[in-house]
């Protein structure tokens, strides 16, 4: 029965994924479409903005850790049905999920900021303040 019904669910996926392109809205890209909207200025550079790569990675281990705090809060219902072992090692394997991931992250040089900003010369501090 599970295998029926993850063959279908595939399936369908896969018919909606070639399907998709045939019966979407064709878009036609032409003179009008490529043109600057409404002020008539022609766009001078692109309209790429610099983003530091360093803000970056720490969006990207908040979020990390920030899913695992999230799957300790279920872990009060297993408490509180009384399963207390499997609580404790569940917890326990959690804790050390975060506990060494930010270890790593701390020893990667990720979380040094005061290292990376003096070693900036002159020039490049310029530059990495207008990026912000």
């Amino acid at each position: 029965m599970l295998l029926l019904m993850s063959s279908l669910l595939f399936m369908i996926a896969f018919m909606l994924m070639y399907l998709s392109p045939l019966l979407g809205v064709k878009q036609d890209m032409n003179y009008e479409k490529s043109t600057p909207f409404e002020s008539g200025f022609d766009p001078q550079g692109s309209g790429r903005l610099n983003f530091s790569v360093r803000f970056f990675l720490i969006a990207v281990v908040f979020l990390i850790f920030d899913v695992e705090i999230a799957l300790l809060l279920p872990l009060m219902i297993v408490k509180l049905s009384g399963y207390y072992w499997t609580w404790g090692l569940l917890s326990l394997y959690f804790l050390l999920i975060l506990t060494f991931g930010t270890i790593y992250e701390w020893k990667e040089g990720a979380l040094d900021w005061k290292i990376w900003l003096f070693s900036l010369k002159k020039n490049q501090w310029f530059t990495f303040i207008s990026t912000l």
